[in-house]
């Protein structure tokens, strides 16, 4: 599409922002009003409810972890997007002040999000309110528990913080996020009745596995959230890239939103958009159709990404026998081959304990670890090893 034709599409083809109220519990829990619920739906834009929360979003909502651009952020919300994602630790803290700034003026026309990786109510608590204050608001729509790959992680410690938020107003709904482990984790938090959000990786790599499981909890009335809903991302290759060829199939990438939208039990999804051209192409998948063209196109993309891609269904877990995270490693990788965000991936890298940091998959005469998906784990290891350490 031509740039001018591009500009015409985001400029005037969607340009009624959406008119949602901010209801949130005050102090003492009781609710005061309903949840938000849009008057009209802006032209060109999908709606769905979020479970139980009543919480009336876009069907593609917006995935700030790697933004820096304020003005994407602004001109979605300009659109009609209402519902925007971030979390305590993006871009080392500073993507919550970016997006606080981004939505100044229009938080009351949107659902925000955040997220804490904290294990425990004191410094979950903590991270609360320096969220509130780095987003300039005074409430979260939904609040998770971040990145938990087991019902153990999902302590009473942490639910008790979450329920503590929401009344003192702070928060009006409780979440968990998860990329991996989601066959034992996910039934553990449908079956919680503390937790109204799901925010769970979610792709057409995923979906045999996943579907079921999502099912059940749209069912018993949870919010479910779908992220890495591109399976890896890969939008940022350009030509010349080792990976171009690999990833950047015609339509690909819009096929796998369209497929994760397809689904009535989730809620919304929260692809990462970095420039106005990304903002087009998701509001495309909002409004168009999972075709045929599309299943063969995701058939032959899966092909591709095998070797690379890691589809976070866990049975790799305690295979290494130097203990390495095989899961997590490949997913910082990703962060940096898939979303071009080096500096994310070597940030996570280098949280892990030294004594794993430290291992290089080159010393093992053989790996122990055999992906049941066709990863080449032992070469995608020592690429992260070799592009972080």
């Amino acid at each position: 599409m031509p740039d001018s034709s591009r500009r015409n599409f985001l400029l005037t083809g969607l340009a009624v922002p959406a008119a949602a109220s901010a209801a949130r519990t005050p102090a003492g829990g009781q609710e005061q009003t309903a949840p938000p619920r849009l008057p009209a739906a802006a032209p060109g834009l999908s709606y769905r409810t979020l479970g139980k929360t009543g919480l009336k979003v876009t069907s593609v909502g917006f995935g700030c972890m790697i933004t820096s651009d304020t003005s994407v952020i602004e001109r979605a919300a300009d659109i009609g997007i209402t519902y925007f994602d971030t979390a305590r630790v993006y871009q080392s803290g500073n993507n919550e002040r970016m997006v606080g700034a981004a939505l100044k003026g229009k938080r009351q026309n949107i659902a925000l999000s955040s997220k804490t990786p904290a294990t425990n109510k004191e410094g979950a608590l903590s991270d609360l309110d320096t969220s509130l204050r780095e987003l300039g608001t005074d409430h979260l729509d939904i609040w998770y528990l971040h990145a938990k790959t087991k019902p153990a992680d999902v302590t009473d410690e942490l639910i008790d913080a979450q329920q503590t938020a929401k009344k003192a107003g702070k928060i009006r709904f409780a979440g968990v996020s998860t990329h991996s482990g989601q066959a034992e984790l996910i039934p553990a938090l449908t079956a919680n009745p503390h937790i109204d959000v799901i925010l769970t990786a979610y792709n057409f790599s995923m979906g045999q596995t996943l579907d079921p499981l999502i099912a059940a909890a749209h069912a018993a009335g949870k919010g479910v959230v779908a992220m890495k809903v591109m399976a890896g991302g890969f939008r940022n290759t350009k030509p010349g890239d080792k990976l171009y060829n690999t990833f950047k199939r015609d339509g690909a990438l819009l096929a796998a939103l369209r497929w994760v939208l397809k689904s009535p039990d989730i809620g919304t999804t929260i692809p990462s958009m970095t420039d106005m051209d990304q903002l087009e192409e998701n509001l495309h998948a909002m409004t168009g159709t999972f075709t045929k063209f599309d299943e063969i196109l995701l058939a032959r993309q899966l092909e591709y990404i095998a070797p690379l891609y890691c589809r976070m269904c866990g049975q790799c877990d305690g295979s290494c026998a130097k203990g390495l995270p095989v899961a997590d490693l490949l997913r910082y990788l990703t962060y940096a081959d898939g979303y071009g965000q080096f500096s994310l991936g070597r940030e996570r890298f280098l949280e892990l304990p030294a004594q794993v940091a430290q291992v290089r998959c080159d010393a093992c005469s053989a790996c122990t670890v055999s992906c049941p998906h066709g990863v080449r784990v032992s070469e995608r290891l020592g690429r992260a090893q070799e592009l972080f350490a």
